[in-house]
């Protein structure tokens, strides 16, 4: 059954009371009903049962159910990492070591280059931005909105420029799927490879966050932005200047997500499995940090223990919120709005302005699910056929399926990366997707220009 404008007013109305209300949870819940209402020939009773069985219905995937337990563990390793006194002791060691990062350029230029560095997964990427940054940036006055908007604009563009994570075996799946079909032709390591100097919006949206950074560009709500101030967790008097504490845990987590993919994968890191990997490397971590905190001598037992449940406590409500994104995604899914948003648009577009088309297409429909990786398994297949049957450059085409997920992503409220920045930088949820949205739009509109420029220069 096709629902028409339906499969777009819901999504955009659960946003919009997302905006209004500020209240995540209540909105989405709300959009899930409605959407369930439609599904279920406007029977309410029938869609309050499908809201409350849908819930239970997530975890029986095993992906999904990873995801929330490793967004829910990760509240325990930042809580353990701020009780044991590890993130005085690094802010003490890089006042210490240097007067240039001990400055509001040199906090947010922290957040930014963890960004970079870190390619293994996005999630890792902005929590660990995050954490190892907040502290420095409440030192000196950054706002946790302007920390935020740093972690989600470097996560997911340099995962998808640097694709030897989840993202690379998810988007060369997509691909192989694609040639096997003989929807096109080629090999896909190089398509994908192919598609890096066209992935307009990440590299954009990279460039934008330096120019931020440096020259302090705030626009729109981020003016009105306020610091926290900081507080010195460690009671002490006697900190101990020192990055181990802190950084030992971290690189623990990050190394062991490729290793989790290269197993998971056979040996082949490409193939392996995101969720299972970063559930397994957070488990990992904590394991470590009991070794290294107790036998240290920087927690007891039952200090550890408290900071463990205190953390994963305080990530009950990020939890909930990434539950009600997924599953508004599944409805999103059932009413059809990628497939009716491709028809209502496709039309007779010329080929120069096909790949601005599938990246705003691409762009609308991860605004509409919050999901950029449920964008690229809907978008991908779609796009690739447009490419084949009207003669576009293939890598264009991938590019702009990829540029769109991720500037759709990073401008909606209901997106699980918005979510995991929130979370990471520690600061209101609504908060984070007001001032980061004049961003993502002006990176929008360059990529946009660039797509059109790139349709018409190689066709």
């Amino acid at each position: 059954m096709e629902y028409g404008i339906l499969s777009i007013a819901i999504p955009l109305l659960t946003i919009a009371l997302a905006i209004i209300t500020k209240d995540v949870i209540v909105s989405l819940m709300g959009g899930i009903f409605i959407g369930f209402l439609v599904l279920n020939g406007y029977d309410p009773f029938a869609a309050f049962l499908a809201l409350f069985d849908g819930i239970i219905a997530l975890f029986a995937e095993g992906w999904i159910a990873k995801t929330i337990f490793f967004i829910i563990m990760v509240g325990a390793v930042i809580k353990l990492l701020t009780i044991s006194g590890a993130v005085d002791s690094f802010v003490a060691y890089l006042s210490q070591k240097s007067e240039k990062i001990d400055s509001p350029h040199g906090a947010m230029m922290l957040a930014y280059l963890v960004g970079i560095v870190i390619f293994i997964e996005s999630s890792i990427t902005s929590l660990v931005a995050g954490t190892v940054a907040k502290p420095l940036c409440d030192k000196n006055e950054v706002s946790r909105e302007k920390l935020a908007y740093i972690c989600d604009s470097t996560s997911a563009p340099v995962c998808s420029l640097i694709p030897l994570n989840g993202w690379g075996a998810l988007l060369l799946g997509l691909i192989v799927t694609a040639v096997d079909s003989n929807v096109i032709s080629g090999d896909p390591v190089t398509l994908l490879i192919a598609s890096i100097p066209y992935n307009f919006y990440a590299i954009i949206t990279l460039v934008v966050v330096l120019a931020v950074i440096y020259w302090k560009i705030d626009i729109g709500p981020m003016k009105d932005a306020k610091p926290q101030p900081y507080i010195e967790v460690s009671q002490s008097a006697d900190i101990v200047a020192s990055p181990y504490k802190m950084l030992l845990p971290i690189l623990v987590m990050v190394f062991a997500v490729p290793v989790g993919l290269y197993l998971t994968g056979d040996g082949d890191i490409f193939k392996g499995s995101g969720s299972t990997s970063v559930y397994y490397a957070v488990i990992v971590t904590l394991l470590f940090m009991y070794l290294y905190f107790v036998l240290g001598k920087s927690l007891t037992h039952q200090r550890y223990f408290e900071g463990l449940y205190e953390g994963i406590g305080e990530m009950i409500p990020v939890g909930l919120i990434m539950v009600f994104a997924l599953l508004i995604g599944k409805v999103i899914g059932e009413l059809g709005t990628a497939a009716y948003l491709a028809d209502l648009l496709s039309g007779n577009i010329s080929p120069v302005y096909m790949p601005l088309f599938i990246f705003l297409v691409s762009g609308i429909t991860a605004f509409s699910t919050g999901t950029s990786w449920g964008t690229f398994s809907i978008m991908m297949p779609i796009g690739l056929a447009l490419g084949a049957a009207m003669g576009l450059d293939l890598p264009l085409v991938i590019a702009a399926v990829i540029s769109g997920g991720i500037f759709g992503d990073h401008a909606s409220p209901i997106s699980d990366s918005t979510i995991i920045s929130s979370m990471a930088a520690d600061c209101n949820h609504m908060d984070h997707v007001r001032t980061q949205l004049p961003y993502a739009l002006m990176g929008g509109a360059l990529a946009s220009v660039a797509f059109l420029i790139a349709g018409w220069m190689t066709l």
